[in-house]
């Protein structure tokens, strides 16, 4: 099968039929899932996308605020910019601090953490470039608990990490979060079928 990089209207089932098939498809999307997700640190987790989990995701929202015919092109406009292309890795990166109280003081403390986040593997190093679609920092320096990031890929940076047993490391290098993660293998087995 092709590798899918765009999501249009004609990919989207009608409401009826996706309800028969939608307990099968969570728990595919639940396998999927779970070796497209990278934890770094306390509160920072990963989710790389791709047309199966953008798929869903649109369909979950169609199916949860059943608005219809009318709700279907936003969501397209919303989710199908986070569909890989071919060249790259596109994530969900959010920032999970379950207590509500510190909440606040932590995403203080976290301006532009979206641009300081980089894959490094081998001799390469491959820095997110964080989506344009919305300002996620805020001039008080809080920012979003929720970033939608994309690491653009050169192709001898594709060759390298498909490579079998590559070691993968997801680093942030913000000054008041440090943090790095080895990428199970797993996950870049996974991720090497992003590209095309």
């Amino acid at each position: 099968m092709s590798l899918k990089t765009t999501i249009t209207r004609a990919d989207i089932l009608p409401m009826d039929e996706f309800v028969k098939v939608r307990k099968d498809k969570r728990t595919e999307i639940v396998g999927i899932k779970k070796h497209r997700r990278v934890g770094v640190g306390p509160f920072c987790t990963f989710y790389f996308e791709n047309y199966a989990t953008m798929w869903w995701q649109i369909h979950e929202m169609l199916f949860i605020e059943k608005g219809g015919e009318e709700q279907i092109g936003d969501e397209l406009h919303a989710y199908a910019p986070l569909i890989p292309k071919g060249s790259e890795l596109v994530c969900t990166f959010m920032i999970e601090v379950d207590d509500a109280v510190r909440r606040p003081a932590v995403l203080a403390q976290l301006t532009n953490i979206d641009q300081m986040v980089v894959l490094e593997f081998g001799t390469h190093k491959v820095r997110a470039v964080p989506e344009d679609d919305a300002e996620r920092n805020r001039e008080d320096g809080k920012t979003s608990s929720v970033h939608f990031l994309r690491f653009p890929f050169t192709a001898e940076q594709v060759a390298a990490f498909k490579a079998p047993g590559t070691r993968v490391l997801l680093a942030i290098e913000h000054p008041n979060y440090g943090h790095i993660a080895v990428m199970p293998e797993t996950t870049r087995e996974a991720l090497a079928k992003d590209f095309a």
